[in-house]
């Protein structure tokens, strides 16, 4: 059992951290509210600290989730940052879905100071942290990946290898394109069988058999033609994760209309007051703008 250290107890790192500690490893804990810490230690047990150089000192294995590249850059190189604690040999791995420029910057300053950065943002929401049934996207060093992915596997249903530092946030870009298309067609839809008078239900019974299948659709659309959005991913966080996507984007010429358009619309849902309704929300737009 290893000595593991986790920072950030957002929706996502909470109960991540908490299947690390159920497997029987040492889990320290740090959160910006100290009561979310608090509280964690009272549900997995473990120990909880003060900065996040504190809770990694000793750390094998240190592990973040949280908001952005700013927020991740905090909790590494700020004032009480956990690099400043890293053992050399220990592993950094960091399960924020963030940029691959920053994992990378993160990743030279790791070498320096001999300890090892893995990029390794999660893709399953909120109903896969909770559940340990998380699909992780990695990047860095096989060998180091190697050591790594025992813990990992603790919060996962798969694990992936991607390629280099920033491949693994890379990926989870490839992913959010994916979904952000995805969300806005079964959309459309639903919104074109309600008003084509259709039985919704029928429909895709029939259709989700076929071509058309996809998680999405067997997960959402029943929310979605009852008109309920809070059953997942967080509109603000899509458009953070989709603000990512397009900045590399133009940085490596790829071509994103769909994508950007999407984006555009998830502003609207914003607009609506729906910065925390789920990423299905699409539907809303469709049925105030038709």
């Amino acid at each position: 059992m290893a000595k593991v250290a986790f920072i950030g107890l957002g929706v996502m790192g909470f109960p991540m951290a908490g299947h690390i500690a159920k497997k029987g490893h040492d889990v320290t804990v740090y959160n910006r509210t100290q009561e979310k810490a608090e509280k964690w230690v009272a549900e997995y047990g473990g120990s909880h600290a003060p900065t996040p150089e504190k809770a990694a000192e000793g750390a094998e294995f240190v592990f973040s989730c949280v908001g952005n590249d700013e927020d991740l850059r905090s909790v590494t190189l700020g004032t009480g940052g956990a690099f400043k604690a890293m053992a050399p040999g220990s592993i950094f791995i960091d399960n924020t879905t963030a940029s691959a420029e920053v994992a990378r910057e993160l990743a030279g300053k790791a070498e320096k100071g001999q300890f090892h950065f893995l990029d390794a943002p999660v893709s399953g929401g909120q109903a896969g942290a909770e559940n340990g049934q998380l699909t992780v996207m990695v990047g860095g060093d096989e060998k180091v990946f190697g050591k790594a992915r025992p813990v990992i596997d603790c919060y996962a249903k798969m694990v992936g290898l991607m390629g280099p530092v920033g491949a693994g946030q890379l990926t989870k870009m490839v992913n959010q394109i994916c979904i952000a298309g995805l969300v806005e067609g079964l959309s459309e839809a639903i919104n074109f069988a309600q008003k084509s008078g259709l039985n919704v239900e029928k429909v895709i019974g029939v259709i989700s058999k076929g071509a058309a299948q996809s998680w999405q659709m067997e997960n959402r659309w029943k929310t979605m033609a009852q008109d309920h959005y809070d059953h997942g991913f967080a509109v603000e966080w899509m458009r953070k994760d989709l603000s990512i996507c397009l900045d590399e984007a133009r940085r490596n010429g790829a071509h994103l209309p769909v994508t950007a358009l999407v984006d555009q619309f998830y502003g609207e849902v914003m607009a609506m007051g729906g910065k925390r309704w789920d990423t299905s929300s699409l539907m809303k737009r469709l049925q105030k703008f038709g």
